[in-house]
């Protein structure tokens, strides 16, 4: 639905759709850290980015874009050539099922990691985010 709507914003809007689905895909992996994440970051961030760059350019927003395309026999071909190569890799893999039950509450695991072993990493990081947030204000601000 996201590539073949007419509207851009709709587009948008059904992105929003996929990513709660990959967040729902996540909790039945009971990765829920990745969850809280793909909700956060694509749903609250990267999706309100986009519709608010779509809103600021009311050209994009209120054109009908033309749906075909004169390249469509090659594309065909070259998605079914991908298509076997993709069906052939999984009929040859030997997969193997792993028995281990799963470490409860990722969530608690990686925040202990994250203040312990990982502390410096972490702090560096939360100094370059913070540098580039001061660094922001201060360009939109000489504008």
């Amino acid at each position: 639905m996201v590539v073949s709507m007419k509207n851009i914003f709709h587009s948008a809007l059904f992105l929003v759709l996929c990513f709660f689905s990959v967040a729902g895909i996540y909790i039945l992996l009971e990765a829920d850290f990745l969850a809280a994440v793909q909700i956060l970051i694509y749903v609250g961030a990267i999706t309100i980015l986009m519709i608010f760059a779509i809103m600021l350019t009311h050209k994009l927003y209120s054109a009908k874009i033309r749906q075909s395309n004169e390249q469509v026999i090659p594309g065909l071909i070259i998605v079914g050539a991908l298509l076997i190569a993709t069906l052939v890799a999984l009929g040859n893999t030997a997969w193997k099922l792993s028995f281990e039950t799963p470490q409860a509450q990722s969530t608690v695991g990686i925040g202990r990691l994250l203040l312990t072993r990982y502390v410096l990493p972490f702090e560096i990081v939360s100094v370059v985010l913070l540098t580039a947030l001061i660094g922001a204000v201060i360009i939109a601000r000489r504008e």
